[in-house]
């Protein structure tokens, strides 16, 4: 389908594209999944006919600001619980920019997080954090460069003045975008293996901590109900696979370093005749 589709033309680009369109391909793939979808009548146009041409931003539109202690320490929580995928991503971003990320540039990072949360909430919209899918978008196009961020956030921001064109965004299909994401997750993934490839798996506590990180990751991501039982307040931690995942290896980390010696897997070697 759609979805098929996308994805062809994402690696047909990829493959025998120039360099802009290696570097567009996933937009380029998107616009012409849409056209197509709209040749087969899948797209309905009256949202954008509805939607006004120019709208102002109000600051603080649902209300100023109030302070909660309980609300502060849930979202605190839920801010520490971010940090920890907000750290997966700069360290892939890293290793696909072939830079090593110091304790600074991570501090940085979570200050810019910081930041966009707080004026995210003064013009009424999410909390915001770094997307992984965009990781894989910086390793399918190539381009590196934070120039791209800021005509990207500049873009952006206009559209949220001009309803009519960002309603026309949200028209492309369910399909067209789930291709899409599915090479850019995929890509995520490859270069989350290519970090697993330095590990020292001849011992193991390493084989151990990879194995049960992987293992409730995936787990939760498979059948989210197997925590649907926890109390509300373990389950901020438990709800989202990859925070679940990096806890529990950060827990077995910490738990074999403070229990001493690392043993050597023993792992028989084949014989050669």
């Amino acid at each position: 389908g759609l979805a098929g589709l996308t994805i062809v033309l994402i690696l047909i680009l990829n493959r025998y594209g120039t360099v802009f369109s290696k570097a567009a391909a996933v937009l380029i793939a998107v616009m012409i999944s849409t056209l197509v979808a709209f040749g087969m009548g899948m797209i309905d146009f009256s949202p954008v006919a509805e939607a006004s041409w120019f709208q102002m931003v109000t600051p603080f539109y649902f209300g100023v600001p109030t302070f909660n202690a309980t609300a502060i320490l849930t979202m605190t929580l839920v801010g520490l619980v971010s940090m920890v995928e907000s750290t997966g991503v700069f360290l892939t971003l890293g290793e696909i920019t072939d830079r090593r990320l110091t304790d600074k540039d991570l501090a940085r990072g979570y200050r810019a997080e910081g930041v966009a949360t707080i004026v995210g909430g003064i013009f009424n919209s999410f909390p915001y954090t770094t997307y992984s899918q965009n990781v894989g978008l910086v390793q399918l196009t190539g381009v590196k460069t934070r120039k791209v961020i800021l005509f990207a956030g500049g873009f952006l921001i206009l559209l949220g003045f001009l309803p009519k064109v960002a309603t026309f965004t949200t028209l492309i299909p369910k399909p067209v975008l789930g291709g899409a994401m599915l090479i850019m997750f995929g890509t995520v993934a490859a270069s989350g293996i290519r970090i697993l490839s330095r590990v020292d798996f001849s011992k193991n506590e390493h084989v151990i901590t990879v194995a049960l990180a992987l293992g409730i990751g995936l787990g939760i991501s498979m059948n989210p109900e197997i925590v649907a039982g926890l109390p509300s307040k373990i389950r901020v931690l438990t709800d989202s696979p990859i925070v679940a995942g990096s806890l529990t290896a950060l827990l077995l980390n910490g738990i074999f370093r403070l229990t001493g010696k690392s043993e050597t897997a023993d792992v028989p070697l084949a014989k050669v005749e």
